[in-house]
């Protein structure tokens, strides 16, 4: 089970380097050359990092291991807050965090993991009727985050993204350089899908050799699927200038809203739609 191990090693570092040399440059290029506020930026780069853990969840689920796929969500949410906060303070933004539709953003992300914790002390069984709740628990919570984003957006925020907007040479309009990186961006996301597929088979046989349970399966998966987002939150403080910085930590905060309510709501029920129809 050596060589077992090694493609565990090379997966992992794949994609580390597909999130922090392709993945990132490829969203940052595509987000200005549409001109997106940070806002916008950070709901994208929450949906393509949320690629990882649609496929090893997919796959978990597929092979009737629906406790891996849960484990993966939660242990992923919890991941991606840990390193949320810690890009915060490595980058030293920790006074924004007092802006208070960024404060909101962060109460509704800690909810996206008491749910599933909550879930499982109290055993609450994970099927199908779990589905339209999961759907509109999503619709909800990102409606709450975009009426308290606005409303508590600070008018600073406002002439920041005004004066990058008037500064930053941007190619607007040209559809050939938008579906370029749009190409991109399908072709990264794949890729990762690939590699991820391949990691997940890796972990699977070596749950299977070595009984490990399926919980602790899942907390391996939600490590390594949170790898990306991991160089997203840093990426989006380093991108803008001292003066900027709070457009920085927005973009980073949507982009932890928007994976964590992905991985809870949309790719868990996505999961327990493929359980049912397998199991």
């Amino acid at each position: 089970m050596i060589i077992e191990f090694v493609k565990l090693i090379i997966y992992a570092i794949g994609i580390v380097l597909i999130a922090k040399y392709i993945l990132v440059k490829v969203l940052r290029n595509l987000a200005e050359t549409i001109g997106l506020s940070p806002k916008m930026v950070g709901n994208i780069a929450g949906v393509a990092t949320s690629v990882p853990e649609l496929l090893t969840v997919c796959f978990s689920a597929s092979t009737g291991l629906l406790q891996t796929s849960i484990f993966n969500i939660l242990s992923s949410n919890i991941i991606n807050l840990v390193q949320y906060i810690a890009s915060i303070f490595f980058s030293k933004n920790q006074n924004i965090l007092k802006n208070k539709g960024i404060q909101i953003c962060l109460v509704l992300v800690m909810a996206t993991i008491v749910i599933p914790i909550a879930m499982e002390i109290f055993s609450i069984p994970i099927n199908l009727y779990m589905v339209p709740v999961f759907l509109i628990a999503f619709i909800l919570f990102y409606k709450i985050n975009a009426k308290t984003h606005h409303q508590y957006l600070q008018k600073n925020d406002k002439k920041l993204e005004e004066k990058i907007e008037q500064e930053e040479v941007k190619v607007r309009g040209q559809i050939g350089t938008i579906t370029k990186y749009a190409i991109y961006l399908l072709i990264t996301s794949v890729t990762l899908y690939i590699v991820g597929n391949e990691l997940s088979i890796v972990l699977n046989n070596l749950g299977i050799v070595f009984a490990i349970p399926e919980s602790i399966l899942g907390m391996i998966l939600g490590f390594i699927t949170s790898i990306p987002e991991l160089m997203t939150f840093f990426e989006a403080q380093k991108h803008y200038q001292q003066e900027e910085k709070e457009l920085g930590v927005i973009e980073a905060s949507n982009n932890l809203f928007i994976s964590n309510l992905l991985n809870l709501f949309i790719i868990q029920s996505v999961g327990i739609v493929i359980y049912s129809i397998f199991s």
